[in-house]
């Protein structure tokens, strides 16, 4: 009888050690398959705040160039004013040069 109660004895460690290794893997299982769910969940946010600052930056990009239009066309005009003063300046003082020139050339030095 003493055999059969050894027997029996280890016959139910084996069942307990099946069981616990079952308990085991299901557990890693169920880790993994967390794991993989966090993993995705971690990959639609990313993607979502990542549209969301690409569109931030289209925006910024489509404000910033209709300002940049504007300021274009602000430095054409500022530019051509600038131009039309300079030829009129030119112009008011172009007599007064060739005089002077004139007079620089003709005079002889002893």
């Amino acid at each position: 009888m003493d055999s059969s109660r050894r027997q029996s004895g280890i016959q139910q460690l084996l069942a307990a050690e099946q069981e616990a290794q079952q308990i085991v893997n299901a557990a890693r299982a169920a880790k993994s398959a967390r794991l993989r769910q966090a993993k995705e969940e971690a990959e639609r946010e990313i993607a979502e705040y990542r549209s969301q600052m690409e569109a931030e930056f289209q925006r910024k990009v489509a404000e910033s160039s209709g300002d940049s239009g504007a300021n274009v066309k602000r430095l054409e005009q500022e530019t051509a004013a600038k131009i039309e003063q300079l030829n009129q300046q030119a112009a008011s003082i172009s007599p007064e040069v060739i005089q002077m020139l004139l007079r620089h050339v003709t005079t002889v030095k002893n």
